[in-house]
């Protein structure tokens, strides 16, 4: 098997090579394409070896920057998480035991996901005892760039508590990647009004508004919002934030889709997409999901990052530069402190009702829509 010391100063980033639906040809293939992101840049490749190195022969520069480590058990997409957890020695299972252990900064896995997420909180555990269980971010795409959506499927309930949760979540993330200092925070919502919403939804935004969190609350905001860039973050429960993602992710296929059926309908169509092509292209890119790859599950003592199943090399690349941003970050620390703080300010937040919202929430710099 391939060896290789690695050293202190060097940051390892362990992938489930065996993980998504193509396997050690597109892991090991987006890990080559993921080198020039730094040149301390390492990898741990975990998963069936003999098939591990076939894909290393063809990367050179990567086979110097990698170890295999070998395993003959994986977890198949549609497996349950009951049974992936009883299996110790699956790729899964030692490439998210490696960031236990110290041996690497983060894990990329394009595997299934109720797996990764039973997996990664028995093995690395939450990052307060307060917290109950992850929550996946996305970096969702609008005119200003990015914004941060989260939870997107972790959670398909989530009560007043954990809404605030995520939001910490969320503003430590978008400043860790998108290096925004205080980010703003939406809570989606079926309107704007404060009377909209049902109880969880309204409670948290009560909270948000009464409670010292240091967060820059905006305030509710519409679906709508998600493409216009309306708030650096936007919370909601994973259910709601599931169909969403895959709606919008479904709806920038069809439009590409529609593009490419007109600008081929006509020969007078293809000469104008012929010479647009460059504006198309750029225009385009920031709906291909394949350049947002790479979902963290936030809230962990550890970095964990899910890829989209179906990524071809370049997409999974993007995901492990989601990883290695995280590593290089105080994302933790950072998160850490605001949730302390966080525990501190709901002990001492009143009831509903028995505040006037406006007065606290000026007191507390939030913003009040």
């Amino acid at each position: 098997m391939t060896t290789q010391a690695n050293s202190q100063d060097r940051l390892v980033i362990a992938i489930d090579a065996m993980g998504g639906d193509h396997g050690p040809a597109v892991t090991v293939a987006g890990a080559a394409r993921a080198l020039s992101i730094r040149d301390d840049l390492c990898f741990q490749l975990h998963g069936d070896g003999p098939r591990i190195e076939a894909e290393l022969a063809k990367y050179p520069a990567l086979k110097a920057r990698a170890t295999v480590r070998h395993t003959d058990q994986s977890i198949a997409m549609d497996e349950k998480p009951a049974s992936a957890i009883r299996r110790r020695n699956t790729s899964l299972a030692n490439a998210i035991n490696a960031v236990k252990a110290g041996e690497a900064r983060a894990v990329v896995s394009a595997g299934n996901t109720g797996a990764l997420m039973a997996l990664s909180k028995m093995i690395l555990k939450m990052l307060t005892d307060d917290l109950e269980r992850p929550a996946i971010g996305c970096s969702w795409p609008n005119p200003k760039g990015f914004a941060t959506v989260l939870d997107v499927g972790a959670n398909v309930t989530s009560d007043a508590r954990q809404l605030i949760e995520f939001a910490l979540m969320g503003a430590a993330f978008h400043k860790a990647i998108w290096g925004v200092d205080r980010p703003s925070i939406g809570l989606l919502n079926v309107g704007s009004e404060d009377m909209k919403g049902h109880d969880e939804v309204k409670e948290a935004h009560r909270l948000f508004k009464e409670t010292v969190l240091g967060l820059n609350y905006y305030g509710f905001v519409e679906g709508t919002d998600l493409c216009e860039g309306t708030t650096d973050v936007v919370v909601t429960d994973g259910f709601t934030g599931n169909i969403a993602l895959k709606t919008a992710e479904g709806a920038a296929r069809f439009m590409q889709a529609m593009l490419k059926k007109g600008f081929m309908s006509s020969l007078p169509a293809m000469i104008g997409a012929f010479l647009a092509k460059g504006a198309l292209k750029r225009t385009l890119r920031p709906l291909d999901p394949a350049e947002s790859n790479g979902g963290p599950l936030l809230g962990l003592k550890g970095i964990v990052i899910k890829s989209h199943g179906g990524a071809d090399a370049r997409s999974f690349a993007n995901a492990i530069k989601v990883g290695v941003s995280l590593a290089a970050s105080g994302y933790e620390r950072e998160l850490a402190a605001s949730l302390a703080q966080m525990t501190q300010s709901l002990a001492l937040a009143p009831e509903a009702g028995q505040t006037d919202m406006k007065d606290l929430a000026v007191a507390s710099g939030s913003k009040v829509i």
